[in-house]
């Protein structure tokens, strides 16, 4: 479930909706974003399997005029190490102009008989702001098919900080535009300030 939208009423209504520890949620959400007026959100709750468990997780977008708030709120089960259930929540804040990429990933059908407009099958939103890489390595190898020197390794690194998977099977028609929407906003966002130097 995707939920989205512009105001600090609207962003707490969604996280109330989600019903996923909505207290928890926005007590934490609310603390990062302060007296800062909200330019849009984005609220996406994902259920996952985990070899013989279920579990939920919420991840909260928000977009101020400066920063880029990313929150995500986990829940673990009892186990040896804790007798109770618990949840654990982290808020990062990121100015904008820290965001070096917005990379929006679109899954069509049939794109042969793609429609401009059409809602795509998937989006997967993957935002970059230097916190984490993801390096990928492989042997390099020369043109000659016969040569066997070691030629080390060539590779590379990917801004990884984020990436937020939402399909219209899995989630809805309105998480994936929600979700589009979210996306635009932030990449008009991240382009204001780098255009401004702000």
């Amino acid at each position: 479930m995707a939920k989205t939208g512009t105001t600090t009423q609207g962003l707490r209504a969604a996280i109330e909706r989600s019903g996923y520890y909505p207290a928890l949620v926005a007590e934490a959400v609310e603390a990062a974003v302060g007296g800062e007026p909200v330019a849009s959100y984005l609220v996406h709750q994902e259920t996952t399997f985990d070899s013989n468990e279920v579990r939920r997780h919420v991840t909260v977008l928000v977009l101020t005029e400066h920063r880029f708030i990313v929150s995500h709120t986990d829940e673990q089960a009892a186990d040896s190490g804790s007798p109770t259930a618990h949840a654990t929540t982290s808020t990062e804040s990121v100015k904008l102009d820290r965001i070096s990429s917005v990379v929006v990933s679109r899954v069509v059908a049939d794109p042969e008989k793609y429609v401009p407009g059409t809602l795509p099958r998937e989006v997967v939103l993957t935002i970059g702001w230097g916190a984490v890489s993801r390096i990928d390595l492989e042997p390099a190898a020369c043109g000659d098919p016969n040569c066997e020197a070691d030629h080390g390794y060539t590779g590379s690194s990917t801004a990884d900080d984020l990436s937020l998977r939402v399909s219209e099977a899995g989630d809805g028609p309105d998480a994936v535009r929600q979700t589009l929407a979210f996306a635009q906003s932030l990449s008009e966002a991240t382009a204001a300030t780098a255009a401004t130097g702000r």
